[in-house]
């Protein structure tokens, strides 16, 4: 058994599926976009984190 009781075999078959529904060139473009979705996703949480740390130091700032 593999994932959630899918067996491998079934697995490459799904995938060999999706191959000729959709072709490895549109799968690559797919592949691509999630990457730069999940980039800009990484980037926007380390600003907010930025963000965060540049007003504790502004209150830390006032307080003295």
């Amino acid at each position: 058994m593999g994932f959630g009781g899918i067996s491998p075999m079934s697995l490459l078959l799904i995938f060999l599926i999706i191959i000729v529904l959709f072709g490895t060139k549109k799968l690559r473009n797919i592949g691509e976009d999630l990457g730069h979705a999940f980039k800009s996703f990484r980037r926007g949480l380390q600003q907010i984190d930025e963000d965060k740390k540049k007003i504790e130091n502004k209150k830390d700032e006032e307080e003295k």
